[in-house]
């Protein structure tokens, strides 16, 4: 009976070790498992810009503040091709285009009006050089309006002007391509307010 008795606890022993060994490795591997699922999920957070040949970690933020970074980018990138010129009619043109595709016909319209005007004969006539300098963008999240300010810099031969510019928009969605990284597209675009501030006589 001794004998028997023994067996039995050595049984109850070895049951109870292999139960507790078993448990042991279910909750280690629950554990790696959601460590794991929470690593990979954080490391799709993260993309990696390329910089030259050296990368560098960049935070992929939410919907939202990626579409401000993104508009603001697309709204910038915009006047600077429509507003940088140069005493040069083949780059006149090329940045005009690529402002172009960026915007709707209300971006043609006022270049037809520009042309109308005779701003970029005189443009060339004068070997001007015109500059565009972002102050700021509002943008409203819900209607995707947006107001720009900017300082505007026309460099003749003898003088310097500076103008204040603002101009306003819409943004509508569209599909990105290699001419709008963006995805964005700017409608009713027109400017309202252009005026001198200061020139310098150089």
């Amino acid at each position: 009976m001794a004998l028997i008795e023994n067996i039995e606890k050595k049984v109850k022993l070895a049951l109870l070790t292999v139960c507790i060994v078993s448990v042991s490795a279910i909750i280690i591997c629950i554990a790696s498992f959601v460590i794991c699922t929470n690593l990979v999920t954080e490391e799709r957070k993260n993309i990696y810009v390329l910089s030259g040949n050296i990368p560098f970690l960049a935070q992929r933020t939410e919907a939202a503040a990626s579409f401000e970074i993104e508009a603001r980018a697309h709204i910038n990138l915009f006047h600077q091709y429509f507003f940088n010129l140069a005493p040069d009619d083949a780059y006149i043109k090329w940045s005009l285009n690529k402002a172009l595709y960026l915007a709707d016909r209300s971006a043609l319209r006022q270049k037809r009006a520009m042309e109308e005007k005779g701003f970029y004969s005189e443009l060339l006539a004068s070997s001007a050089i015109m500059s565009i300098k972002c102050d700021s963008i509002e943008i409203n999240d819900s209607t995707r309006e947006f107001k720009y300010y900017g300082k505007q810099r026309i460099k003749r031969i003898s003088k310097l002007v500076i103008r204040e510019i603002q101009t306003v928009g819409k943004l509508e969605s569209v599909e990105r391509s290699e001419n709008n990284p963006h995805g964005l597209i700017i409608v009713d675009w027109r400017t309202i307010s252009n005026n001198d501030i200061n020139s310098y006589n150089i």
